[in-house]
């Protein structure tokens, strides 16, 4: 309950901040960089080193494939017929088919399930939701922009992703013990992950962006907060039969909000930038009332 408290309190006070004028629009990005460049590669090499290696981990990686695949072919099945343009849908796949499964996803995890399972939403998150963007996300919003990307541009990025090389990292450290100062260090390091990203997350949102976006927004957040995880639920609990913790955390993940890092794309390449801010706006506060929901109806598994 505790670590509930913190969340809410510092998506609050990140909210303020902005209200009150004492950040600006680059706080965020400050505070970005300091959780990709350091939070996110802490816990990485830490939750990696220890994390069991086997077919069990097939899952958390393909879960946001899944939820990318079917959002993008979902949206533009009735995006036609209710007279969405290309970059409206593009758009809601961007923000609808990614999840926020690290600044939203890894400390609701930490407050649900507890820190020992950061490690699967690593996985969900960086072999997975990051993945997704770097490669088919990117490629879809540069063809919607006009413009092209490069393979070598596209492997750049996934390789020097702090994160993804940290977690890399950690699997390789695996037969090598971690000394205790330096599994301390990284802890110490990762506990900071939970206020920045919060943080963060109240300093990004916008809610004068809804006018307008009513159909797509209402597409957009049933498809990420009811319908994703009801598929991951549908697939791996009833379909494979699982109900181990590793399952019920990615399902869990599958519930987040819609992912920041997209609606950032989105807005960079100018892919419908109001909707994208109508959904990171509406989005991530109206999931913090479904994840707990999803929460108690995975307990009952």
């Amino acid at each position: 309950m505790e670590n509930f408290l913190l969340l809410g309190v510092c998506f609050l006070l990140g909210l303020g901040l902005r209200l009150a004028g004492v950040v600006d629009n680059k706080g965020p990005a400050a505070l970005n960089a300091v959780i990709i460049h350091m939070s996110l590669p802490a816990l990485a090499l830490l939750y990696a080193h220890g994390l069991p290696v086997g077919p069990e981990l097939i899952l958390p990686a393909s879960m946001a494939w899944i939820v990318f695949g079917a959002g993008a072919a979902l949206f533009a099945l009735p995006g036609r017929r209710l007279g969405f343009d290309r970059a409206t849908v593009v758009c809601l796949a961007l923000t609808g088919g990614l999840g926020n499964t690290s600044f939203v996803g890894l400390p609701m995890i930490e407050a649900f399930y507890g820190p020992e399972y950061l490690g699967v939403g690593m996985l969900c998150d960086t072999a997975g939701t990051f993945m997704v963007l770097a490669v088919p996300g990117i490629i879809l919003a540069a063809s919607v922009s006009g413009q092209s990307v490069g393979w070598r541009v596209l492997a750049r990025k996934v390789l020097l992703f702090p994160p993804f090389a940290a977690i890399v990292l950690g699997f390789a450290l695996q037969p090598v013990p971690y000394p205790d100062w330096l599994a301390a260090l990284l802890a110490r390091l990762g506990d900071t992950l939970s206020p920045l990203a919060l943080l963060s997350v109240g300093m990004t949102l916008r809610f004068g962006a809804i006018r307008g976006n009513g159909r797509a927004l209402a597409l957009g957040l049933g498809y990420k907060l009811l319908l994703a995880p009801a598929l991951i639920f549908a697939l791996y609990v009833w379909g494979l039969g699982n109900t181990d913790m590793v399952t019920r955390v990615t399902v869990f993940e599958a519930a987040m909000g819609p992912m920041i890092t997209g609606g950032i794309i989105a807005m960079g390449y100018g892919i419908n930038p109001s909707l994208a801010a109508a959904m990171l706006g509406v989005g991530i506060p109206v999931s913090f009332l479904t994840i707990p929901l999803w929460h108690l109806l995975l307990s009952l598994v």
